[in-house]
């Protein structure tokens, strides 16, 4: 049966690649079908040096070295959202924005995402001074004030962080101390610019349009204490409180408990037949990288004797891709084992979608100078060239300079990114060539993505689309080439709705791992309407948009020039419902 699977993993963190390893070894095909970035909620980790054999590395390196190691063994993988499950029958279907998958078995590994608080103004004050990721946000409140929320392993870590930044950081826990390991809270309890208070909870964040004041009480004597920053100071609120499951894909499938979590037996099978779990959506101790590896090894070796008996039983037998193994011939190049679900590598589409192009080592810079030699690396190339293959129409990329050095980046930037194939054609302006730039392109550096015939597309980039907005930047090309992004029938109706003049400006930290969903979304949004327009810019080289918007988080969805501001990472279906409600 083409197109079936043995086993599609849900959520590509640790657990998630641990099985598609340990599956695709064992020669069963497998894709692993991730929303966001392969690697999960550890890849914001700077450094991890508690997994054992690896006395220090990141949490991106770590995690791309498991996909990488999956991928060789003949691993699938897919960006895309999963939207429903049908653990009916022998055939299991997994419904995703990208098309529908079948299989034997489903491996829920979908980890988990930040729980709120719930103290007043907390959602009312989210992007103007209360946030959720220290790694995005921490700069906003350079030279400030900032408090964080929660006791746990994460309030520690992040507490340390944001004294890089912070002029002082006050963590307010609810009980009497950190719950996480003594070695793990001790950098927090003894770093000179960190305050920590026990027995004491967040009670109200209020303000104007910015956070101005946060309430707090101690639960023992009673006391009320009211922060405000010095006259003419922002201040900051982290919230750390912990984690909820990402387990709604499968309420009224199978067993979850009072806090959403999901009930397996010892062998991570859940009460849905063909249904496991593994990692952060599971009932368990410690939620650790090395506890989520174990899941996924245990869930996979399982899966393999549930795989064989329904292969037996129906007499089907998945095809296995063409990916090259360990052993054999060179390892095909990254990206190429992700072809779209039920198509072979190389097939119509290109896994665009499930690209990692950042350069190794930098999360906030993707690119080199022209002095420092190519700005691309081998296997970035390899991706790039593949997705400028598919690409059905030629580019014209417009670029507004100005001699500034970040202007002569990205000019660096294109014309490599051009030299790599004839699809992409480079027009440069500089500002003193032009008596008048289009409006879009007002703010220097930019670049204009542009149909063939020169008409603009929709889509502009204001900076230097680097790191975690290289991706999202090619995926805008592909998009716009066509033929883009696969969209379902309903996304695709309700984008035909869209009638009036839309302009989008996502404001964006290069360093942030949120933003490219939010990015990606509007700017597929922009090359399949008209109407529709999609600016991206780095905060880093625009700070006065953060001042204009009162921006004190990314990433920052601001639509008609304040019409609405919106925070946080949205896809496309969501986008469209905000745009046409």
């Amino acid at each position: 049966m083409k197109g079936l699977y043995d086993v599609v993993v849900i959520g590509g963190g640790p657990a998630g690649l641990t099985a598609a390893l340990y599956l695709a070894r064992a020669r069963y095909r497998v894709v692993v079908v991730e929303k966001e970035q392969f690697g999960g909620q550890i890849v914001i980790t700077g450094e991890v040096v508690n997994y054992p054999g690896v006395e220090r590395t990141s949490g991106r390196a770590l995690t791309e070295s498991m996909r990488r190691q999956a991928q060789n063994f003949g691993a699938e993988f897919l960006l895309a959202e999963v939207t429903g499950l049908e653990m009916s029958g022998d055939i299991k279907k997994v419904k995703t924005s990208r098309g529908e998958l079948s299989c034997f078995g489903v491996l829920l590994a979908a980890g988990a995402h930040p729980r709120k608080v719930g103290f007043q103004g907390e959602e009312e004050f989210r992007g103007r001074g209360i946030a959720y990721c220290a790694t995005c946000d921490g700069e906003f409140f350079a030279g400030r004030d900032v408090f964080v929320i929660g006791g746990g392993f994460a309030a520690a870590e992040e507490s340390v962080f944001l004294t890089k930044y912070a002029r002082h950081v006050t963590v307010l826990i609810r009980g009497d101390g950190f719950k996480c390991t003594p070695s793990a809270a001790e950098p927090a309890l003894s770093h000179e610019k960190i305050t920590v208070l026990t027995n004491t909870e967040a009670i109200e964040a209020s303000g104007e349009s910015m956070l101005e004041c946060l309430r707090y009480r101690n639960n023992v004597t009673g006391e009320i204490t009211e922060y405000r920053p010095p006259a003419g100071e922002n201040f900051g609120v982290f919230v750390f409180a912990g984690y909820e499951p990402a387990t709604d894909l499968v309420r009224g499938i199978a067993e979850c408990d009072e806090r959403g979590y999901i009930v397996t037996d010892r062998l991570l099978k859940t009460s849905c037949e063909g249904l496991y779990a593994a990692g952060d959506v599971c009932i368990k101790p410690l939620r650790q990288v090395v506890t989520a590896v174990g899941d996924g090894a245990l869930a996979a070796t399982e899966l393999e004797r549930y795989a064989a008996a329904m292969q037996k039983k129906t007499g089907l037998h998945p095809e296995q891709t063409s990916a090259e193994r360990p052993g054999q011939s060179a390892a095909a190049p990254a990206g190429q084992s992700s072809a779209v679900p039920g198509e072979s590598a190389g097939s119509r589409e290109p896994a665009a979608a499930g690209m990692n192009l950042e350069k190794t080592g930098s999360a906030e810079n993707a690119v080199k100078t022209a002095e420092e030699g190519s700005i691309f690396t081998p296997e970035m190339t390899a991706q790039l060239r593949t997705v400028f293959e598919k690409m059905f129409s030629p580019l014209i990329l417009e670029l507004y300079l100005d001699d500034t050095s970040p202007s002569m980046e990205l000019k660096s930037y294109a014309e490599e990114l051009a030299g790599l194939t004839e699809k992409i054609r480079l027009k440069t302006i500089r500002l003193s060539d032009t008596e008048s730039a289009p409006a879009e392109a007002e703010e220097l550096p930019c670049v204009r993505v542009c149909r063939k015939d020169g008409e603009w597309s929709g889509l502009a980039f204001h900076g230097v689309p680097g790191g975690h907005e290289f991706t999202s930047f090619v995926l805008g090309l592909y998009n716009t080439a066509g033929p883009g992004q696969t969209l379902d029938e309903k996304t695709l109706a309700d984008l035909g709705k869209i009638s009036r003049t839309v302009n989008m400006k996502i404001l964006v930290s290069l360093s942030c791992t949120m933003c490219p969903e939010l990015v990606t979304a509007a700017q597929r949004i922009a090359a399949e309407n008209s109407f529709v327009t999609a600016e991206v810019y780095d905060l880093n080289h625009f700070p006065a948009l953060k001042d204009r918007y009162q921006v004190m988080s990314v990433p920052c969805l601001v639509i008609n020039d304040g019409e609405k501001v919106v925070f946080g990472k949205k896809n496309v279906g969501q986008l469209v419902e905000l745009l046409i409600g």
